[in-house]
């Protein structure tokens, strides 16, 4: 079976560091050879919330990109997110499908997702994560898009980030 490779944002600021923990764990339940960036703390952006943590996560997958989107939707709910609540809101966690191999697509989801050129926290993870990797659409590298992205825009901070309790 076509192994495929994903790349996967995680955010939290509910019980932040538990999520961001659990979220690593299932992840692995479902995907082979994670690899994961630094944890990153962000303020929020689009409401006034508390910080996130927030990291990139690669993976191998033979699932499609319906079962992926699906199966992190489920460990979303599985970690207490709601997904009655409006785009931008405080939540325990958020998996967002980033890429899908060098996919782009508008169904079942928007792939690559737009936020990597909009969002410090998703791009600097990205970019330390695969630097050489490029951007489907704009066929530039995570690094260069990092390189010129305006980062007094957005504060970030890596952190010193305990994956066991």
């Amino acid at each position: 079976m076509k192994q495929h490779r994903i790349l996967i944002s995680v955010g939290s600021n509910i019980e932040r560091t538990y999520h961001t923990r659990q979220s690593r764990i299932a992840l692995a339940h479902y995907f082979d050879n994670l690899v994961c960036s630094r944890v990153y703390e962000s303020q929020a952006v689009g409401f006034d919330g508390k910080p996130f943590y927030n990291l990139v996560v690669q993976a191998d997958t033979s699932k499609s990109i319906e079962e992926v989107c699906a199966i992190l939707k489920q460990i979303e709910v599985d970690n207490g997110r709601v997904h009655s609540q409006k785009k931008f809101c405080s939540r325990t966690l958020d998996l967002d499908l980033l890429t899908y191999d060098d996919v782009v697509t508008t169904q079942p989801v928007v792939l690559p997702r737009e936020e990597i050129l909009y969002n410090a926290f998703v791009l600097q993870p990205l970019a330390e994560l695969v630097p050489a990797g490029l951007h489907p659409v704009t066929n530039e590298s995570y690094a260069a898009l990092w390189q010129n992205f305006d980062k007094s825009s957005q504060a970030l901070h890596p952190i010193a980030f305990e994956w066991s309790s």
